[in-house]
């Protein structure tokens, strides 16, 4: 019931996000907007105020905002004309179609920020604990434990994990002496660091230096923040995750991240669903990653989705006048092409998740 709960109320809030963005800048730019909607599809719930048409639909996998005179080559009567999309300026359209992108960033900043000024800002706790140690390594073999804490490497006193960090590296594998405090009492062990190769966040070779196999602790304690602080450490944060959702797209193209770790509705609903069992703190921070994940995906230069829509406005500034008709439809029915070969293939990763796991229960 958590995962379905939580994932109607994820992805609703991300799809009204997304949409509100273009609806709203499209009434900024006086165009009239004939339809707002959660979903595709068959409409379920539908009520007019105004000029516009809102409604829930079927199928709720995204949303659209439907506007007059969208269509190219539309009919449209002179003294309708400055309420048609087609007809505002490229930049006009161009800031529209952005809108949507553009809002769920700024909804994941908006969300980053309260968290933060609510619980305060997450910082590493800056002590020589050890978090895990690797399996087969040396420390390992040596009777090192996760949760003991380094006092001294060869005789020097250690108070940060930088000390840790910088004794190893710079100990030429030769065998060293570590004091560590188990529960409060005090063990002499020794181990001989071996060159191992380093690893980035994606998991590819950017070295190699001596290790023992110990990894920090990843405790971490809340600081209490001004409003100031809490908006930068929020812009901060999506920065981040924006730059980690771009070079994800990218190591995926170079094959550095395996496809099959592309998750779909049915992965996206089980993270939500134990986000919101560990917490709503957890689940709006899941939420924020998601808008930020949604609205760099949305970026990406493919007909039909926003990114594509603005590549084609980028187009027809510098060209002085729009694609033909022809190429439009033609980039359409490759961008449906593409974006339906990416939901089967989601869909069926979603799938073998699921079997894998149930063959192991």
């Amino acid at each position: 019931m958590n995962t379905v709960l939580s994932f109607v109320i994820v992805l609703g809030v991300l799809i009204f996000v997304h949409e509100l963005g273009h609806f709203l800048f499209a009434k900024f730019c006086g165009v009239r907007v004939l339809k707002f909607s959660l979903g595709f599809g068959n409409k379920l719930i539908s009520r007019k105020w105004g000029e516009t048409e809102y409604l829930i639909s079927a199928f709720p996998l995204g949303g659209y905002v439907k506007m007059f005179g969208e269509q190219q080559g539309e009919e449209i009567s002179p003294e309708d004309q400055q309420r048609s999309f087609s007809h505002k300026t490229v930049w006009q359209r161009f800031t529209i179609v952005f809108g949507g992108p553009l809002f769920n960033l700024l909804f994941a900043v908006v969300l980053f920020f309260f968290m933060f000024a609510l619980a305060g800002i997450p910082e590493p706790v800056d002590s020589t604990k050890i978090g895990e140690v690797t399996p087969g390594s040396v420390a390992e073999q040596a009777g090192i434990r996760a949760g003991d804490l380094v006092r001294s490497m060869n005789g020097k006193p250690t108070t940060s994990w930088s000390h840790v960090s910088e004794a190893v590296k710079e100990s030429g594998g030769e065998e060293m002496t570590l004091v560590v405090d188990r529960r409060g009492e005090e063990l002499t062990v020794r181990a001989k660091p071996t060159m191992q190769k380093v690893k980035n966040l994606f998991g590819e070779e950017v070295g190699e230096r001596y290790m023992l196999g110990i990894v920090r602790s990843d405790d971490i304690r809340y600081r209490t923040a001004t409003v100031a602080e809490s908006i930068e450490a929020a812009c901060i944060q999506t920065w981040n995750l924006g730059y980690l959702t771009v070079m994800g797209i990218v190591k995926m193209i170079q094959q550095v991240i395996p496809a099959s770790e592309l998750g779909g509705p049915i992965r996206i609903a089980e993270l939500a669903g134990q986000q919101m069992e560990a917490g709503w703190m957890n689940l709006l921070y899941f939420m924020g990653l998601l808008s930020v994940n949604l609205g760099i995906l949305n970026l990406l230069p493919v007909p039909v989705l926003d990114g594509g829509h603005l590549v084609f406005l980028s187009l027809e500034a510098v060209r002085r006048k729009p694609l033909s008709e022809r190429a439009m439809e033609i980039s359409q029915k490759v961008g449906i092409a593409v974006l339906g070969t990416l939901m089967v293939f989601v869909f069926y990763n979603d799938i073998v998740r699921l079997v894998k796991r149930w063959l192991m229960s």
